[in-house]
């Protein structure tokens, strides 16, 4: 999909959604990599994931769009358009589009690189953790026991 094509995706789904048009920039954005999309405040404009294209098609990014425009539509008419706000809750349910995109299989986020793994000697709890801890230093949260590395 070529970034003229995005731009009239987006304002098919405006017009078919919200009955409303969308009046600036719709590209593809490819140094995202936690989310689907982005609405920018200063200049409207809406920034999509390509790896989601890629990934998942173009229903999944079509409802990425959807949750784009409904921060587009909501901040230009003044009302709430953040995550926490009713009237965005609210739009999204009327329109059926996801609150979170989902996760892109392999990335960074979704992939938990646990390097070690600690062991309170009290009360046996596990810790793993991705960088290395000074045992001599620290103790266990639960009940205050010595902890030691757990050999892999």
């Amino acid at each position: 999909m070529k970034e003229g094509e995005l731009q009239e995706l987006v304002e098919k789904v405006s017009w078919k959604y919200f009955h409303k048009p969308f009046l600036h920039k719709a590209v593809f954005n490819k140094r995202l990599r936690t989310t689907g999309g982005r609405y920018l405040l200063n200049t409207h404009n809406i920034e999509l994931n390509y790896s989601y294209y890629k990934e998942f098609g173009a229903d999944e990014l079509i409802q990425v769009i959807k949750h784009e425009l409904c921060h587009y539509h909501l901040h230009i008419e003044g009302k709430g358009y953040q995550h926490r706000d009713r009237d965005f809750r609210k739009l999204l349910q009327q329109i059926d589009a996801p609150r979170f995109c989902k996760a892109l299989p392999n990335t960074a986020s979704t992939v938990k690189q646990v390097k070690c793994i600690y062991q309170c000697l009290g009360c046996g709890i596990k810790f793993p953790r991705k960088r290395r801890v000074n045992t001599e230093r620290y103790a266990c949260g639960r009940c205050g026991g010595k902890i030691e590395e757990v050999k892999n």
